[in-house]
């Protein structure tokens, strides 16, 4: 089963989510700004997809400059940061089964299935 972790608002993640509907593969499409992660949650996907928490965050946000630029922060302040604001995250973000990637651009999904 591939899972894609999606921010409708995105247009990247938009077509991330028509190129697997148009696809015969089994896709469950998690709305994280509806359905948020929880920090052990988004922890766990982290160690998915092989980065630090930072490689995660949306660093040109507003709510990222404005709130957390130039603060010193562990990794779990960075996960706290994002399970309260799902909009600094990276998106779209592809899951199948142990394998992970953020889909930017969209031909990394390649990696993975």
């Amino acid at each position: 089963m591939i899972t894609i972790y999606h921010n409708p608002r995105c247009s990247k993640s938009r077509e991330c989510a028509v190129f697997f509907e148009s696809s015969n593969k089994d896709v469950t499409i998690v709305n994280y700004m509806k359905t948020p992660f929880t920090f052990e949650s988004l922890s766990e996907l982290i160690a998915l997809l092989a980065i630090k928490p930072i490689e995660l965050v949306r660093t040109a946000e507003k709510i990222w400059k404005e709130t957390y630029k130039g603060k010193q922060m562990s990794d779990s302040d960075i996960i706290k940061a994002m399970v309260a604001e799902p909009k600094l995250i990276q998106r779209p973000i592809v899951v199948n089964k142990s394998k992970a990637v953020i889909a930017r651009p969209l031909e990394k999904i390649n990696e993975i299935i």
